[in-house]
């Protein structure tokens, strides 16, 4: 791995202090590093698009929370780059490594000690009269949920072509076990171990208490047909991406072609990271 890439959180300082310091380290090793170019004007340092990094990294080194490792993730998945997530952020499941370790791991995975885990991620389309009109990759959840002032939405759901149910609910969420922990969580979710391949279907707030999430393997197809036609619909890509949904709009999804591929610590397991994370055992 002698290109490596780096991506911090923009706006943020502490990104900038380490990048100050984690880049001429690495170039003493003989690497050619490469900063995205919002980070790197702040210091003064030749810039790289973050949509031009994936063709031109081995690796990518991300400073932020989960949010900015999910971003990340989505950018370089059609290349396969695996990604390595330092936590300056909040929860931190996915960028599980600690400021104060990032130079120490960094040494066992430029010396190939630290394994790749490989994540599924989904694929999202929206078809409105048949036609594909827009297509999204999700590596936490695709969600179709209502505007804040809207009133509860039907959606009708089939399961590779067979009708599962009709939800009248705030949305829905399809998740993969990698976001297992983020909002299907928050809507009762199960926790699937993250290179399990499964997906989750988990009702937000459903009028009827007995619909419950449920797990399917990722081999299957699910389409959501928005029966409401009032109402404000969005569909939500990982929290980040929306876009406005009309009456008899299919959304489906699928398991995509493509993986996240995530640098796991040494010596570190993910029961640890969900005691750390969940305070499981504290009272």
């Amino acid at each position: 791995m002698k290109k490596i890439g780096i991506i911090g959180k923009a706006g943020k300082q502490e990104p900038l202090d380490i990048i100050k310091e984690l880049v001429p380290w690495l170039k003493a090793k003989g690497h050619e590093v490469f900063v995205d170019i919002e980070n790197a004007s702040q210091l003064n340092m030749q810039g790289t698009p973050r949509a031009q990094m994936p063709s031109i990294v081995d690796l990518i080194v991300v400073l932020g929370g989960d949010g900015t490792m999910i971003s990340v993730a989505r950018l370089v998945a059609d290349k396969g780059i695996p990604i390595l997530g330092v936590n300056i952020g909040g929860m931190g499941f996915l960028t599980a490594v600690q400021r104060d370790e990032i130079y120490d791991v960094m040494e066992k995975v430029l010396k190939d000690d630290c394994s790749v885990e490989e994540r599924i991620m989904l694929n999202s389309c929206v078809l409105r009269h048949s036609e594909c009109i827009t297509e999204y990759i999700a590596v936490n959840d695709v969600v179709v949920n209502k505007g804040a002032l809207a009133r509860i939405i039907d959606l009708e759901i089939y399961v590779n072509g067979i009708y599962l149910s009709t939800f009248k609910a705030d949305g829905l969420i399809i998740s993969t076990p990698t976001g297992s922990t983020a909002y299907a969580l928050s809507a009762g979710g199960p926790i699937l171990y993250p290179t399990l391949n499964s997906i989750i279907i988990a009702p937000i707030c459903p009028h009827t208490l007995t619909n419950r999430p449920i797990v399917l393997p990722d081999d299957m197809q699910v389409e959501i047909n928005l029966k409401s036609g009032k109402e404000d619909v969005f569909l939500t890509i990982d929290g980040q991406v929306g876009f406005s949904l009309r009456q008899n709009d299919m959304v489906v999804v699928k398991k995509s072609q493509h993986k996240a591929r995530i640098f796991v610590p040494c010596e570190r397991d993910y029961f640890q990271i969900i005691r750390a994370k969940l305070k499981w055992g504290e009272r």
